[in-house]
């Protein structure tokens, strides 16, 4: 599949950050422990990061994504207590809106909860 490897030290990181913080932070704990947790790793990783969402041609807007890593993989964080299928529907959108292929929507609940998507599967 497209970037095993990269997806592999993110899910590892993802890992690494429930073991050392466990559930019950708001995403935004998450969010920056994961940012610290892949740089660790030397990964380009940027959150908060504005993509142009676009309609055709033209751009139509802003998407922030929760973290960008080595520009083509978006991850989106959640801490609920289950993802629920508009999770990873939101996701697929932010990939064909961005012209991203590979998204991580990543779950800090009870355990972590990774779902890999591809920008042409919902």
């Amino acid at each position: 599949m497209l970037e095993d490897n990269l997806t592999e030290k993110i899910i590892g990181s993802a890992f690494e950050v429930h073991k050392t913080l466990g559930f019950g932070f708001l995403e935004k704990v998450y969010e920056n422990s994961l940012i610290i947790e892949l740089r660790e790793h030397g990964l380009k990783a940027d959150n908060q990061l504005p993509l142009k969402v676009h309609y055709k041609t033209q751009i139509v807007g802003d998407y922030i994504a929760d973290i960008l890593v080595e520009d083509k993989i978006i991850i989106e964080i959640k801490a609920v207590n289950m993802l629920a299928k508009e999770h990873e529907v939101q996701l697929v959108n932010y990939l064909k809106a961005t012209n991203k292929e590979i998204g991580l929507l990543i779950n800090f609940g009870k355990s972590v909860t990774i779902k890999r998507k591809y920008k042409n599967h919902v």
